[in-house]
């Protein structure tokens, strides 16, 4: 076991203790002294606990922003995954591992038919690359998994998949405030005409970078390149989409959450820096309530870090931490009975930040085509080093389709 996993393990043994004390009382019932330092012994122990894996993340972090240890990363993932796979996944690794050459006549054949046209046409060129391979279905499906459940705003909002990149136009509407009557007898019905918007799903081409793969991991038998391949696009792909997800313009880039968001909450003078209780209630109350049942908060860790200090009128911590996420029984951290997203692409709190998001971030939706397009390059820029190159291209774009104020941001004061 890694020393992360040991502490996230001990981290859930102290947070079920204090979730299980901060359940033996009623929201209305003052919790008595005694049970109270306690509990809030059993944070300061979360906290260190916390401090201490925030550190381990950091390191990792950093690690992954250098492309050495992406790529030791990437390798030890693809040496610790089986090697089984569908016919189109062989292919695939066939052509990754030893170019257009190393395939079957018959998988040429199946990528043939699959692509609707020449293999040779598709993946020869002149320059010593092995050109363009438009990847497995499988593949780019395993690949949006993994970016969904790694990066934050994928993981919480809807994805849909499309074969071609032709522009889509998504209706809006805000219904919010419309109602029905009562007519008499004999009496006719009164106009109400919804007024309908309309939300464009472009997508935009996203580039992995160069990916470089010495001759020996490729030549190994026991080297997954599919998994290598799968690890690196995750990381690479995944950030720039979750940034753009988070904050994106949607001037040739897609319109990120945060910029899509109404305004909910901005805080008083004097709060450049710090969210209060009353302020986390005025947001949620900000949003409509028939968005609120699916109501999730979203905000940087740095965010979290000063939310876990307040407490509401009986003196508890507003923030409850979970325990053993992702297992039965378990229980994801919650701030004011909300789970809590945390997202590094986020403003921390600052003069005029948006730095929390609330409310239903299913009506964000995320489309990718599912095409994902992999070049497999021989040229002397990487023959010269022992390498073989490889570059992925996708297509991917966002957009908010619910004008109803779904989601709602708060705003830090600017003093």
């Amino acid at each position: 076991m890694t020393k992360l996993a040991q502490l996230r393990a001990q981290r859930d043994t102290v947070a079920k203790k204090a979730h299980d004390l901060n359940n033996k009382y009623p929201a209305d019932q003052r919790m008595p002294a005694a049970e109270a330092e306690k509990l809030d012994s059993i944070l300061a122990e979360i906290a260190d606990i916390d401090a201490e894996i925030s550190r381990e993340m950091r390191v990792a972090e950093l690690a992954g922003d250098n492309p050495e240890a992406q790529h030791r990363a990437a390798v030890e993932a693809a040496q610790r995954q089986g090697t089984g796979a569908t016919d189109e996944g062989t292919a695939l690794r066939a052509m990754l591992a030893g170019g257009l050459s190393n395939l079957t006549a018959e998988q040429r054949n199946a990528m043939r038919a699959r692509v609707n046209q020449d293999i040779q046409g598709a993946m020869s060129t002149t320059t010593g690359s092995e050109g363009g391979y438009t990847v497995a279905t499988e593949f780019s499906r395993s690949l949006i998994q993994a970016m969904k459940a790694a990066f934050a705003v994928r993981s919480v909002a809807t994805g849909i998949q499309t074969s071609t990149g032709a522009q889509m136009l998504f209706p809006t509407a805000d219904s919010t405030q419309e109602e029905g009557e009562i007519v008499g007898q004999n009496s006719g019905a009164s106009a109400g005409e919804t007024g309908f918007g309309s939300a464009s799903m472009d997508v935009y081409k996203y580039s992995s970078k160069s990916i470089a793969l010495p001759f020996e991991l490729i030549q190994d038998s026991m080297f997954n390149i599919e998994a290598y391949i799968v690890e690196l696009l995750r990381l690479r792909l995944g950030r720039i989409q979750n940034r753009h997800h988070t904050v994106g313009t949607g001037a040739a880039q897609p319109r990120g959450v945060v910029t899509a968001s109404a305004a909910g909450k901005v805080g008083a003078t004097g709060s450049a820096t710090t969210v209060s209780y009353e302020d986390l209630v005025d947001l949620e109350h900000s949003v409509d309530p028939f968005y609120r049942p699916a109501g999730r908060l979203m905000m940087h860790d740095d965010s979290l870090r000063s939310i876990r200090k307040i407490k509401d009128g009986q003196g508890r911590p507003i923030f409850v931490p979970g325990y053993e996420q992702g297992n039965p029984g378990g229980a994801p951290d919650r701030l004011m009975g909300r789970e809590i997203v945390i997202n590094q692409h986020m403003a921390p709190m600052g003069a005029n930040a948006k730095s929390i998001l609330f409310g239903d971030f299913s009506k964000y939706l995320i489309r990718d085509v599912m095409d994902v397009t992999l070049f497999r390059m021989t040229d002397s820029k990487y023959t010269e080093k022992g390498q073989v190159g490889f570059l992925a291209f996708c297509r991917s774009g966002a957009n908010m389709v619910d004008v109803g104020g779904a989601i709602k941001h708060f705003q830090n004061s600017a003093t």
